[in-house]
């Protein structure tokens, strides 16, 4: 059970691209993994069908990748896509987590904030149209 970011709200699910490469539905899940505090790093692993997970909520086709480009060039698109940087830590002056700016400093009460990137942002905003953008991912006709 994830406990929801007051600073994130609304629901958020852990958003992947998953490419199916067995008759079963397996295949392999390609994703940002960490948090707000330590910062994301890049992932890929086995995976099975994703409606077979209990977290499973919805799945979007994208389209295919060819054989010889997976998965060599898959995870070359993808390592090439920063993941999101720390973006909160422990303010001792406020005895809280907090967001801060890119150099590290904290916000200001009144400053506005920069949207906080994770999974979902990572994976929709860089290396889907990252993949697309390199050919590597072929839209479905």
């Amino acid at each position: 059970m994830a406990i929801p970011d007051p600073d994130m709200p609304g629901p958020r699910y852990h958003t992947v691209i998953f490419v199916e490469t067995n008759s079963d539905g397996s295949g392999f899940i390609h994703h940002v993994i960490g948090d707000l505090v330590t910062g994301m790093r890049y992932e890929r692993k086995i995976g099975k069908a994703p409606e077979e997970s209990g977290t499973f909520h919805n799945k979007e086709l994208l389209g295919k990748i060819q054989a010889t480009d997976y998965p060599a060039r898959v995870d070359q698109v993808c390592t090439n896509q920063p993941p999101p940087p720390p973006q909160k830590r422990f303010n001792p002056k406020t005895n809280k987590t907090e967001q801060v700016k890119p150099d590290g400093t904290f916000y200001a009460p009144d400053e506005p904030r920069e949207k906080m990137r994770k999974c979902t942002e990572w994976t929709e905003e860089q290396a889907i149209p990252a993949l697309y953008a390199s050919g590597i991912l072929l839209r479905n006709a």
